[in-house]
């Protein structure tokens, strides 16, 4: 199944906000999901530097990562598709 990222706004001190984003991005993808729209929130990442999170779904589409991130109130920046692996990567 595809791979989504959403990137997030979150200020610098901001650890307390990403873990209610995460938690509220859980609990919406998990909503979804009993709607029969597999969506699963598998991880964040935190760059306080850049004043950046973003959170990896697994969805069948963006669209259906979107309505996730709308119904976790998330005041999301954009969505992408991710393609994990390293450079360089040879497939087994």
């Amino acid at each position: 199944m595809p791979e989504f990222l959403v990137e997030l706004y979150v200020p610098r001190g901001g650890g307390e906000a990403v873990a209610r984003s995460v938690r509220l991005a859980r609990l919406a993808a998990g909503e979804l999901s009993r709607e029969g729209r597999a969506v699963q929130c598998l991880r964040s990442i935190f760059v306080p530097d850049d004043e950046t999170c973003f959170l990896l779904y697994e969805a069948a589409s963006a669209d259906d990562v979107v309505e996730a991130a709308r119904r976790a109130s998330l005041s999301f920046d954009r969505v992408a598709l991710a393609v994990a692996g390293c450079v360089g990567e040879e497939e087994s």
